[in-house]
């Protein structure tokens, strides 16, 4: 994956925003400016947010409606975009996650 410039992402929950009903967003590989889009909203939680909605070129409350299945698989599948990094953290939560014991105890 490391020379694909694009990603499309196909939700498996559409989210609807300003009419516009959303079932897959195409990511690019992210760019110095994707950063800048933190700058213009408060919470680190919302700078990710806007970093990913730049990168899709869709507005962030797009990303904000997200499913927690849809968005936390989005985030791993748009790493390898987002530099060498970014892939190295998401190969590591990978393993991390597929050894987890997921019971639920009482």
């Amino acid at each position: 994956m490391a020379d694909k410039k694009t990603l499309t992402f196909k939700l498996d929950d559409p989210v609807e925003h300003d009419g516009t009903t959303y079932a897959e967003l195409t990511f690019r590989k992210m760019k110095a400016r994707d950063l800048i889009a933190g700058d213009g909203v408060q919470g680190e939680m919302r700078k990710t947010f806007a970093l990913y909605a730049s990168m899709a070129d869709v507005p962030i409350e797009v990303v904000e409606e997200l499913g927690l299945d849809d968005f936390s698989r989005m985030a791993l599948e748009v790493a390898p975009l987002m530099g060498k990094s970014a892939e190295i953290a998401a190969a590591e939560l990978k393993g991390k996650t597929a050894g987890a014991d997921l019971a639920v105890t009482h």
